[in-house]
């Protein structure tokens, strides 16, 4: 892979000035004008209502899907300067230059905000619930006399098996915001490709192969003719493009760090415990370390946070171990960044070809401390029975809105069956965006295909619900309120 073409500014719908340089009177660059198109957006601003870690939390400081964006786009610019420099510095490629530089510290500022764009409400485990009511539905649910499961091509059905927020991401940006360009958002090829996290179909799925691009799928059937265009364009091929590593290093350093942070807050870590989980590894690690290279003689997690919390007794702090966690957390990030730009800058060949199977932070120092991380928050949050209950309530929420939409959806623009009056009122609730975006798409397509963007016409309107819309929405459906 090279970065003339990695870094391309091609868009599905090209300006009549750009790469023109002339009659433009707009200084800025094309990664620059991508920035101005998300935060201008309604499904960026809808981010602000949309489960981070805790859904429908009434804390101002407990993190939103919106939050937690903007902490991913600043540590991936920042690694993006980090590395880009090392890049410079150390010349791993005599063909990168400042401006190229420059280049991918923009694109990975906009990667970062529309990294989790396409993620239903409630989470990731609201992406859980509508994997397994496909599982569950789709069999049985019949279109004409025949099972819809038998009709459908086999990439068309395991996209609903293997339902992604990353895959539905790619959908929104590109096609969703109908209402305005045909293309949505119209964003660079070149940001595009960065935030396909998995550059592989739903039949390609291969999480047992141990490269890291299989594990999940990063674009639907209906969009596999962007895909192809996107990746032959910018050379990535099926690789991954070198900056979505530098993407999902980010993303795992803000969602690990802000989970212990929010826990804490919230009560279910405490400074003692996250203390004593923190020196459990250390210890680990201390056992196992070459004497002449300790693994943790740059950052020994424990003896930080024990550092940090007597520094603020000596000070007269009030509340010692709120102040620990908190500054734990910026020092823990600070060397994560570090761990990462390492992993690629050592990796920088294998990633340029294509061949790196895993994450920046692989055979680092930091690696068991992001494990760890991950760990605590499992075993102290997402197990917890408070979370539990939250997400039992969210199942039944998304469920019966997959199950009132869906039915109306599969008969919906089909002209041998006609829409009940509740049917009719329910195809009226999703927007026009979507609907005109659907039409757009279907014009002209067989009648299967059409089922099939149906089907993503429910996912699409739903995927794009805030938390309380759809909880409101299903209060009102089942005549809860008023």
């Amino acid at each position: 892979m090279e970065w003339t073409r990695l870094l391309s500014t091609k868009r599905q719908r090209q300006s009549k000035h750009q790469n023109t340089g002339s009659g433009d009177t707009d200084l800025r660059s094309e990664f620059e004008k991508d920035y101005h198109r998300i935060i201008g957006s309604a499904s960026f601003r809808r981010l602000q209502d949309k489960t981070q870690v805790f859904p429908l939390d009434k804390s101002d400081f407990i993190r939103t899907r919106l939050t937690h964006s903007m902490e991913v786009s600043s540590l991936a610019k920042s690694l993006g300067q980090n590395i880009g420099e090392n890049i410079l510095v150390h010349k791993k490629d005599s063909s990168f230059t400042p401006g190229m530089k420059e280049d991918i510290c923009n694109i990975l500022q906009c990667a970062g905000l529309i990294h989790d764009i396409g993620n239903p409400p409630f989470g990731h485990y609201g992406e859980s619930a509508i994997r397994e009511w496909f599982e569950r539905n789709l069999p049985v649910l019949k279109y004409h006399g025949t099972p819809i499961e038998e009709l459908l091509e086999p990439q068309m059905r395991e996209d609903f098996y293997h339902f992604e927020g990353n895959a539905q991401a790619l959908r929104l940006v590109s096609k969703l915001h109908f209402l305005v360009d045909e293309n949505g958002m119209n964003l660079t090829y070149a940001l595009l490709n960065t935030i396909i996290k998995y550059p592989v179909a739903s039949t390609q799925i291969r999480p047992e192969s141990g490269d890291i691009r299989e594990k999940k799928m990063g674009y639907y059937y209906a969009d596999r003719e962007l895909f192809e265009d996107i990746v032959t364009e910018t050379g990535a091929g099926n690789c991954r493009h070198p900056l979505t590593f530098i993407l999902e290093a980010a993303d795992d350093i803000a969602y690990k760090t802000a989970d212990i942070e929010d826990a804490f807050v919230k009560g279910f870590v405490t400074y003692h415990s996250l203390r004593d989980e923190l020196r459990k590894l250390q210890n680990r690690e201390k056992k196992f370390a070459d004497k002449e290279q300790e693994e943790w003689k740059w950052f020994r997690p424990a003896d930080k946070l024990v550092e940090l919390y007597e520094r603020a007794k000596k000070n007269g702090v009030d509340n010692p171990g709120d102040y620990a966690v908190k500054n734990w957390i910026v020092k823990a990030q600070g060397f994560l960044i570090g761990c990462a730009t390492s992993g690629f800058t050592s990796h920088y060949e294998e990633i340029m070809n294509g061949t790196y199977k895993s994450d920046l932070f692989a055979d680092t120092q930091a690696e068991r401390l992001v494990k760890l991380l991950g760990e605590i928050a499992c075993k102290c949050v997402f197990q917890s029975e408070t979370i539990y209950r939250m997400e039992v309530k969210e199942a039944v929420m998304l469920d019966n809105l997959m199950d009132r939409f869906m039915g109306a959806a599969i008969k919906y623009d089909d002209p041998e069956q006609k829409l009940n009056s509740i049917e009719e009122r329910l195809i009226s609730f999703i927007s026009n965006n979507y609907k005109k975006a659907y039409r757009y798409h279907a014009e002209g397509q067989s009648d299967i295909y059409r089922l099939y963007l149906r089907l993503l016409l429910v996912t699409d309107y739903i995927c794009g619900m805030t938390d309380s819309y759809a909880k409101r929405l299903y209060q009102e459906l089942n005549a809860i309120i008023a």
